[in-house]
C-alpha cells in the first residue's frame, strides 16, 4: 500500500465465561473509540464496526469463539497495541 501503509489484524479467543457481554463491549467500544483508525470486529460471517456498541454486541461471541478486529488507518498500530492489551486483560 501507498506510503507503507498496512492493516493491522488481531485474532483472539474468548476466554471469559460469559463472552462479549455488556460490560466489555462497553469498555472496548470505549478503547476502540479514542482511535481515528476504522476498527472492525469479525466472528465468522458478521463484521461489525467495532466503535459500536451495537455492532460489538451483535456479533455474539461467547467462549471459545475467535475473533478477528482490523485496524485501519493512520493510528492502526497504537489502536492493535490497544485493543491487544484490553482483549488479555477483560476478554
Amino acid at each position: 500500500m501507498e506510503g507503507g501503509k498496512t492493516m493491522q489484524e488481531l485474532k483472539y479467543v474468548i476466554v471469559d465465561e460469559l463472552g462479549i457481554h455488556a460490560r466489555p463491549a462497553g469498555l472496548l467500544v470505549k478503547t476502540t473509540g479514542k482511535f481515528s483508525s476504522q476498527i472492525t470486529i469479525q466472528k465468522g460471517n458478521i463484521k461489525n464496526d467495532a466503535k459500536s456498541i451495537i455492532g460489538v454486541m451483535t456479533i455474539g461471541a461467547k467462549k471459545g469463539d475467535e475473533i478477528t478486529l482490523t485496524c485501519e488507518g493512520t493510528d492502526e498500530l497504537e489502536a492493535s497495541e490497544a485493543i491487544q492489551a484490553f482483549l488479555t486483560e477483560n476478554l
